[in-house]
């Protein structure tokens, strides 16, 4: 007999390409993946990866295997959308991915007055700097920063988010012009092309820093690290100038959800929600 959630585990790892990502992903410790893996093996009596120093490689048998799961995993997310979208009451969880930076300035100060309509309803707010994938549900619905193009999902305009430059007005008073520095934070879209076009003003310099999460980047902006590329939305926040910018750049805002859960009631009200959060953006 498998044992469903060794395929899952396995699932995961192909997915990933790697077991501490794998872990990540699942909340577990490495050694819990390459575990599951194994009793996989056992089981099916097929050599699913080879084993080599500070890496695992499926084998051929294992990307045959990683495409079947592939398509098993895809049928159940599908069952499990089929049934939220059939709930008629507007209760359970709704998962909404979206950038942190968005989540924690737009979103999180009017969430006491959506449970306060929908004290029913749970939310789970995940904040990622990367898209989660709606069709393996990672997520119900996601706010993006740019059109997906997915023909599964149904997404909607709800505004644009310009992006400016940023600096602690300390750091201008106390640093010449040819000397700013600027931080950088690993991100795509208009956030990251805004970020290109700085670097060019500063003569192509490297970033004095760099990290993985915008919020990050705002709070070294707030520290007198030097300059950032940020959303508007931050303005009036950490004591921060906006600089002269004859390159203006905005971000689309739309809201995602698979077609599936298009009709689910609960996940509508929550997109309705969000787009009033998003009111002042509209264009």
């Amino acid at each position: 007999m498998i044992d469903w959630e060794n395929l899952h585990y396995f699932s995961v790892f192909s997915e990933e390409k790697s077991l501490s990502a794998a872990a990540r992903k699942l909340g577990v410790d490495h050694a819990t993946v390459a575990r599951r893996i194994a009793q996989l093996e056992q089981n099916l009596k097929l050599k699913l990866v080879d084993r080599r120093p500070r890496t695992y490689v499926l084998t051929s048998d294992g990307e045959r295997l990683a495409k079947v799961v592939a398509r098993m995993m895809e049928e159940t997310f599908s069952i499990e959308r089929l049934a939220q979208a059939g709930q008629q009451e507007v209760t359970g969880t709704v998962s909404i991915s979206m950038p942190p930076l968005t989540a924690a300035h737009l979103i999180m100060p009017q969430l006491g007055k959506f449970y306060r309509h929908y004290p029913q309803l749970k939310l789970r707010v995940l904040g990622d700097v990367h898209y989660v994938s709606l069709l393996h549900s990672e997520a119900d619905i996601a706010v993006r920063f740019g059109r997906p193009k997915d023909e599964y999902l149904v997404a909607r305009k709800v505004g644009e988010i310009p992006f400016g430059i940023y600096a602690a007005p300390n750091y201008l008073a106390s640093t010449d012009p040819e000397s700013y520095e600027w931080i950088s934070a690993e991100v795509g879209g208009v956030h990251g092309q805004k970020q290109q076009k700085l670097k060019e003003r500063l003569n192509n310099k490297e970033p004095i820093m760099i990290t993985n999460h915008p919020e990050l980047q705002w709070r070294a902006a707030c520290g007198e690290v030097g300059l950032a590329v940020l959303p508007d939305f931050l303005e009036g926040l950490g004591n921060l100038v906006r600089l002269p910018d004859d390159q203006p750049m905005s971000a689309e805002i739309w809201l995602v959800t698979h077609e599936d859960l298009r009709h689910s009631p609960a996940v509508r009200v929550v997109m309705d929600f969000l787009m009033g959060c998003f009111e002042s953006f509209r264009v």
